[in-house]
């Protein structure tokens, strides 16, 4: 069996200036990173009339270890609408380097369903990931300096709320002490982020333009003075800088799926700790140039696709028309109590307990108002009796539910998903989509409407740092932001080991920041940590470089 890799590396790529002319985008606003990939210069005054387009959101059921197959879907889906005869352009995000080199491996697909140049992609790219690192190392470096100059904003160096990033998990680094090399400077407490939790990364994905960019960074809040008012990016006057370190990053990268169809692939923010979509720009110019876009949110329906209705919709000033859940049987027999070991043997018990998972996502799409279909992601060990169960399911419960294929077929695979997705984009709904939540609403009662709606917590409780965040935020009048809640990816619940759908289980919310740049309010619930680690055997162990040539990326 071929690997992703001598898959990726057997298909012949298009010169980027052809997947260019299939959405109109003029060649002088290409600037090349090679032959097969481009970043695409915006301004106010190309691109400017948005089509009718169809946005068409992927999210999933609670990941597993057996995984689910959201990215190879996308992008499969993408390359199945094209050959029905749309302009579709998928719009992902850039991975980033911690995933690879860990548990998850590559983030461009997989199989005949990926974008390529995949090795780039998944590795430096066009260095975007790099450049927030230094935007945000660059404030790092100012704090420290600032209060080794004399400290004129009187920073309460206990009370610095920035840390510096990189973009690797490194468990090591989440509680450092620095300014520890000379009597002159300020000995104190810092720790690390992965690059894709800087608050950097999540202001690059919802600006608009450079200049929004630079007024977002400016409000960023890096730590309180003695008085335990805010001291921002703009106090330190450093967000100039940091913008020029990001104008080329701003730019969305163009490049191509292994059937040639136009991907754009920009931002990278986690799901589990931000908002877990790919930038705004990205979205606005897809939906500027095609017929169908076909994007993805984070995780599962209870935090990327809450998190792209909540906080993503309200800067794109655009609805999905449909949402696409994918699910696998190998992941629902998972969260039905089947140990990944036993995942290829037919199980149909196991399979009906762990249908409750889907049935929650369901319920989860329907508060916002947006029709959906099921995408069954088909493995090799699935049979046919545990198939047939859940299209039965599906049928009994009035759900739409797409056999999906695109790993081992490519856009022939999909070509069924697609059929459905396109048939439920253009059925006219009796009510539009919506909201979870007005802003209008307190912080604890966004918080708890996420809590016990999406989650299905019995209860909601605050340590006593987040009740003190509260009432500071109150007091500085920014409660009427979205919320960006901080979980757990592997359950409903902040408790990993809660598989399935758990019920009477209590959210435990342990701190809250307001990220003024993003224009969101983070809440930490559980043990969610801001920078991962490695796990026991990573994906590193499989990668080598032989010939010049990589092996082992998936």
């Amino acid at each position: 069996m071929k690997t992703d890799l001598e898959i990726a590396q057997e298909n012949k790529m298009e010169p980027i200036e052809s997947i260019a002319k299939k959405l109109n985008i003029a060649l002088d606003d290409l600037e090349h990173y090679g032959k097969y990939k481009a970043k695409v210069a915006i301004s106010d005054s190309n691109y400017s009339k948005r089509h009718n387009s169809k946005l068409i959101l992927v999210t999933a059921i609670t990941p597993t270890p057996a995984g689910e197959g959201k990215s190879t879907t996308t992008i499969g889906l993408g390359d199945a609408i094209n050959k029905l005869g749309h302009l579709t352009t998928v719009c992902i995000r850039e991975p980033s380097l911690g995933p690879v080199m860990g548990i998850k491996g590559g983030a461009a697909g997989g199989g005949y369903a990926q974008v390529v140049p995949m090795e780039d992609i998944n590795l430096h790219f066009t260095g975007d990931i790099h450049a927030i690192t230094a935007a945000n190392n660059l404030i790092s470096a100012v704090i420290d300096n600032h209060l080794f100059q004399g400290n004129e904003l009187e920073i309460n160096k206990d009370k610095i709320v920035w840390k510096r990033a990189m973009d690797m998990n490194d468990r090591s680094l989440r509680k450092i002490e620095v300014g520890l090399s000379s009597k002159r400077e300020t000995p104190r407490s810092d720790g690390f982020d992965i690059s894709v939790a800087s608050e950097v990364m999540a202001v690059l994905c919802l600006s608009k333009n450079i200049d929004e960019l630079k007024m977002r960074l400016a409000r960023m809040i890096v730590a309180y003075d003695h008085n335990d008012q805010p001291i921002t990016v703009g106090d330190l006057k450093v967000q100039g800088a940091a913008t020029m370190l990001l104008k080329d990053a701003i730019k969305p990268n163009l490049v191509q799926t292994l059937e040639h169809n136009p991907v754009l692939i920009h931002g990278g923010p986690f799901a589990n700790i931000a908002h877990g979509c790919n930038s705004v720009i990205a979205t606005d110019l897809a939906l500027r140039t095609s017929e169908f876009v076909v994007t993805e949110a984070g995780f599962g329906a209870d935090l990327g696709m809450e998190k792209f209705m909540d906080i993503k919709t309200r800067v794109l000033e655009k609805m999905p028309s449909v949402v696409v859940l994918v699910a696998s049987i190998r992941a629902l027999k998972l969260h039905g109590g089947v140990l990944k070991e036993n995942l290829k043997e037919e199980n149909v018990e196991a399979l009906k307990k762990g249908v409750s998972n889907l049935e929650k996502h369901i319920e989860n799409i329907g508060y916002f108002n947006l029709p959906f279909v099921i995408a069954l992601n088909r493995f090799p060990s699935d049979t046919k009796t545990e198939i047939d169960f859940l299209i039965d399911w599906a049928n009994a419960n009035n759900h739409p539910l797409a056999l999906s294929e695109v790993y081992q077929k490519g856009s022939d695979g999909g070509l069924e998903l697609a059929r459905s997705v396109i048939k439920q984009a253009n059925k006219k709904e009796p009510l539009p989509p919506k909201h979870l939540y007005p802003l209008e609403i307190s912080v604890p009662e966004k918080i708890e409407l996420i809590a016990k709606k999406l989650y299905g917590a019995a209860e909601v409780v605050y340590s006593d740092k987040a009740l003190q965040e509260i009432d500071s935020i109150n007091k500085a009048g920014c409660s009427n932001l979205p919320i960006c809640m901080a979980k757990t990816p592997l359950s409903l619940s902040d408790n990993p080991k809660l598989i399935g759908r758990p019920e009477s289980f209590t959210i435990a919310i342990r701190d809250i920041k307001p990220s003024l740049g993003a224009g969101f309010i983070v809440v930490l619930t559980g043990d969610v940590m801001t920078m991962p680690g490695l796990p026991k055997k990573g994906a590193y162990e499989n990668m080598d470089v032989i010939d010049n040539k990589i092996t082992g990326l998936f």
